[in-house]
């Protein structure tokens, strides 16, 4: 199957209603996630989450669908437009 990389971007705009979800989904997914950076910007009272990912489109839309569906999230995401060949390890 192929990947791609790429980076979705997050903003939780009601952050003590749906952080909990918010991390319960990025854990279900880690298998696809290189690496993340959070930041809380309480002068405007919402979180900024950046995940950088390595996974299938079907992987990556899954979590990013999810993401979306949770009251007072927001969800963007860019892809490499190069796939690559899953390695075996």
């Amino acid at each position: 199957m192929e990947n791609r990389i790429g980076l979705i971007s997050i903003v939780v705009e009601a952050p003590r209603q749906t952080a909990e979800a918010v991390n319960e989904l990025l854990s279900a997914y880690g298998d696809i996630i290189i690496g993340r950076m959070g930041l809380p910007y309480r002068k405007r009272g919402i979180h900024l989450i950046s995940v950088m990912v390595d996974g299938t489109n079907d992987a990556i839309g899954a979590l990013t669908g999810k993401l979306g569906h949770l009251p007072g999230v927001s969800v963007k995401s860019v892809l490499t437009s190069k796939s690559y060949q899953e390695e075996d390890t």
